[in-house]
């Protein structure tokens, strides 16, 4: 795997981390906020916002929350490592930060930040990998997506999200299904967001798709759109 597609791959993890998040606490928005250095090449930023997580862990270990997002940081290292050829230091990044977010996972299954967020980092790592490696990632990121839709939909707040929100939970879900070589599913996501997003970038791609348009066979066609759609 390519050193600078691993360092894209963190980008597209730490720009679409806004996906469906629940409200937060000043300090867990701060850490978010300091990881998202890593965005700008600001490492300095990033390595405070672990440093914090790692001083909130010692007193908390199995706070979810604060795992969640130590995990994902833990895995956006890897991308640093591969980047300089450390495949060693890559390979024990990401094996414990996949370790770390399923801890998460495992104390707090219902908790939708929590899925959420390592969903977030999965569906996008997962799509320039190897298809060997990605079906792992991506069969667990599209289990988070249908708890986090699930959770909603009975709290009857899905409907309230903004297009961005509902738009990449729903993309996420589809492209997901149709990685994973469930066609049917995929098209009834696709079709829900074209029913239900019109007027939107998730609309045309979704239509893109259900046309069968060769553009969306490409890795990166249904990867984050941006925190800037409404």
């Amino acid at each position: 795997m390519k050193a600078t597609t691993i360092s894209l791959m963190m980008m597209l993890f730490l720009a679409g981390g806004l996906v469906a998040q629940e409200q937060r606490s000043p300090e867990i928005q701060q850490i978010g906020t300091d990881l998202m250095g890593a965005l700008t090449g600001d490492m300095e930023r990033f390595e405070r916002g672990m440093q914090t997580l790692d001083s909130l862990l010692a007193k908390s270990p199995q706070d979810p929350v604060l795992k969640v997002f130590h995990g994902t940081g833990v895995f956006a290292r890897a991308g640093g490592a591969f980047e300089k050829g450390d495949m060693a230091n890559a390979m024990e990044f990401f094996q414990s930060g996949l370790q770390e977010m399923a801890e998460a996972v495992e104390i707090a299954p219902e908790n939708i930040l929590v899925r959420a967020r390592r969903g977030v980092i999965l569906i996008s790592s997962s799509r320039e990998m190897p298809p060997e490696m990605a079906k792992p990632l991506t069969e667990l990121a599209v289990g988070d997506f249908e708890k986090v839709l699930e959770v909603r939909e009975k709290e009857q707040t899905f409907s309230q999200g903004s297009n961005h929100k509902r738009g990449e939970l729903l993309t996420g879900l589809a492209d997901g299904w149709n990685r994973l070589g469930n066609a049917e599913k995929a098209r009834g996501y696709f079709k829900r967001i074209s029913r239900d997003l019109k007027g939107t970038v998730y609309e045309e791609k979704a239509n893109a798709w259900l046309e069968g348009k060769p553009e969306t066979k490409a890795a990166s066609f249904f990867a984050c759109v941006g925190c800037h759609t409404n």
